[in-house]
């Protein structure tokens, strides 16, 4: 809610400075300078006056206008030395103000080389981890002779894996080569089998040369065949 006020900022402003100006304190009573103006307007028609009798009064009122003017006076020191007091204060303020100033500009440099230190020293923590990392990884595995060893116990067995490959190679390709032999041996028995069928012969009407009973020298010998 708006505050209302029965003068406006402006007019407020307007009557604190006519007040110091008139050296005003209250709304209510006569001004300090409208009130040494009257001494002194009464002082200068008293002194006007013809005559001498009037010298007492003229004196009298002198000294009240000389208190009226040392009261009226008395507010105007106060007030010039605290304008110098304010003056020295604000300049005070102005050095202080730069001093400030060179303060946050070199907390700002601050801030931002420790924002760089930071950076480096994530990157230096994180190549730390990285080491130690690899170095764990690196104390798990065997050691060198050890794993040397197992490496020469492998090709031994490579080689002897390689040597038993050939051989069985071998061996199969032997086998391959026996058993197409059998092959053939069968083919070419099953061929006479078949001839013998259609062209039966009469061995007894054959004349078969006589073989000694004893001598079994002259018989072929069976082929043999390794299965």
């Amino acid at each position: 809610m708006a505050a209302h006020y029965a003068i406006s900022p402006a007019e407020d402003d307007a009557v604190i400075r006519q007040r110091l100006l008139t050296r005003t304190t209250t709304t209510r009573g006569e001004p300090p300078l409208k009130k040494v103006i009257k001494k002194f307007t009464a002082l200068a028609v008293e002194i006007e006056k013809e005559g001498s009798s009037n010298y007492g009064e003229c004196e009298k009122m002198y000294k009240s206008f000389l208190q009226e003017l040392a009261t009226f006076e008395l507010p105007l020191l106060k007030t010039k030395a605290v304008i110098h007091a304010n003056r020295r204060e604000q300049e005070s303020f102005k050095d202080l103000h730069v001093e400030l100033n060179q303060q946050i500009s070199q907390a700002q440099r601050d801030i931002e080389e420790l924002k760089v230190q930071l950076e480096e020293a994530k990157i230096e923590r994180q190549h730390k981890e990285e080491c130690e990392a690899i170095r764990k990884l690196i104390a798990a595995q065997s050691p060198r002779l050890a794993t040397q060893k197992q490496l020469n116990e492998l090709e031994k067995e490579l080689v002897q894996l390689e040597a038993e490959n050939f051989a069985a190679h071998r061996t199969i390709e032997l086998r391959k080569k026996q058993f197409s032999l059998l092959l053939h041996v069968v083919d070419d028995l099953q061929t006479t089998l078949e001839e013998e069928q259609k062209n039966p012969v009469d061995f007894e009407a054959l004349d078969l040369p006589s073989l000694p009973l004893g001598d079994s020298t002259s018989l072929p010998e069976p082929m043999a065949v390794d299965l």
